[in-house]
């Protein structure tokens, strides 16, 4: 096989082919064009209050009733092309919580007036779309919009790569996730290890905040991304037979990426700079499957973004949290699971499987900076335990409950929740 034919199959491999099944299968021929997707729909019930003061007022909302939520956290259409000679393409679109959808309409009975009505709250991004030239297995270079693989979920970020109903919470809340810039990758993989490094835009400090740290700091209100600041992130995966090891980093400064720039003196020396450190792996023998996550990030002049932040305009439709940024946050999480149909020796039930699992997460999103004071209810540890059913490798079925715990000032938040989850390539002609 030609070596561009060799790096197509990585490729492919790399972007689409996990979500064919749990045991990461590898296929044996690509076609030019590719076409997959994944989704999820999801039923959730908490049995606690959403209210917006519950935790100011813990004592007050102590009794408050539960509610239930219906959702399509993620709805991904993929394509991917091989162009040959080593040019290939990639996107991934995504549809959040059902998308949008809003209309024009002409009401009959207020004098003809034309009112727009938004029927549906979500969002549409753009998550991949990029073009890539392959010179070998060692050596490829990505532009466009590509996913940072910083942490364990923005690198396996699929429903079928996790066993929870919803995205690991941790890391789900104090990162971006999935995390997606405009920028250049370098990458490429021997026998046991996957290096990436990247070059992508800087996070912005005006959107950091208390309740979620860096998890807005990549967005953009506007119809292009601030690129004042530039950023590198790095991503290296050692595989051997059972086990994966990896470690994430990243590094950029955040202050003044963004079109309010400061131009006080005060502000003249602030860099706001952000390091990011994260571990994670993965362990399967036989019926036996374990993942875990440790995240670490540190922000630089945390106070003084604080104080800048919370005078940003607040004028309607203000994009910014005005909240005070932590100077640093954490994620740690672990789960795992048994396949009871693992050891199975009838053939029919060996092709599907049955997982137990339970998962514990630790994070906290708010390590105060000087002088300022601490909110404990940013400091969280969750359980939640569940089952996984696939009838093939495509489809999973899962159930789960779980409870946030936080300090005995504030009222824990237990919660029960359903999904159906798919992952698969559409097309195989």
């Amino acid at each position: 096989m030609k070596h561009w034919q060799s790096v197509i199959c990585l490729l492919a491999t790399l972007i689409l082919a996990p979500v064919l099944s749990a045991q990461d299968t590898i296929p044996i021929k690509i076609p030019r064009l590719t076409i997959g997707g994944y989704g999820e729909a999801t039923f959730r019930y908490n049995f606690y209050s959403d209210h917006i003061y519950r935790y100011s007022n813990a004592e007050k909302h102590r009794d408050d009733k539960g509610h239930g939520q219906v959702d399509l956290p993620h709805a991904v259409i993929m394509l991917g092309y091989d162009f040959g000679k080593g040019w290939t393409f990639g996107t991934e679109i995504e549809f959040e919580h059902g998308g949008t959808e809003t209309a024009v309409e002409l009401e009959a009975d207020e004098a003809g007036e034309y009112e727009k009505e938004i029927e549906r709250g979500g969002e549409v991004a753009l998550e991949q779309f990029w073009i890539q030239k392959s010179f070998n297995r060692y050596a490829n270079i990505r532009a466009g919009h590509i996913v940072v693989p910083v942490g364990a979920t923005n690198n396996a970020h699929l429903p079928t790569q996790y066993f929870g109903v919803f995205r690991p919470e941790g890391e789900n809340t104090i990162f971006p996730c999935t995390w997606h810039e405009t920028g250049i990758s370098f990458w490429g993989q021997s026998d046991h290890f996957r290096y990436e490094l990247q070059l992508v835009p800087a996070l912005n400090s005006a959107l950091f905040s208390r309740n979620a740290w860096a998890n807005g700091a990549s967005a953009s209100p506007y119809e292009f991304r601030p690129a004042n600041r530039w950023a590198l992130a790095t991503r290296l995966d050692y595989s051997i037979p059972h086990w994966r090891l990896s470690l994430s980093a990243y590094a950029g400064n955040t202050f003044n990426n963004n079109i309010e720039s400061a131009r006080s003196e005060t502000y003249a020396d602030v860099n706001g700079t952000v390091l990011i450190g994260a571990f994670d792996f993965k362990c399967d023998y036989g019926p036996f499957l374990m993942r875990g996550n440790f995240d670490y990030g540190y922000l630089n002049e945390a106070g003084t973004i604080s104080s800048f932040n919370r005078r940003l305009s607040n004028s309607t439709g203000s994009p910014y949290p005005h909240t005070e940024v932590g100077q640093s946050a954490l994620a740690a999480g672990f789960e795992a699971g048994y396949d009871c149909f693992g050891n199975s020796s009838k053939p029919r039930l060996s092709k599907m499987k049955f997982i137990t699992f339970a998962r514990a997460d630790y994070y906290d999103t708010y390590n105060p900076p000087a002088t300022y004071n601490d909110y404990l209810w940013t400091e969280r540890l969750c359980f939640s335990a569940g089952i996984d059913y696939a009838p093939i490798p495509q489809i999973v079925i899962k159930a789960e409950g779980g409870i946030r715990l936080f300090h005995h000032q504030y009222n824990n938040e237990p919660w029960f929740a359903l999904g159906v989850t798919w992952a698969a390539l559409f097309s195989r002609k």
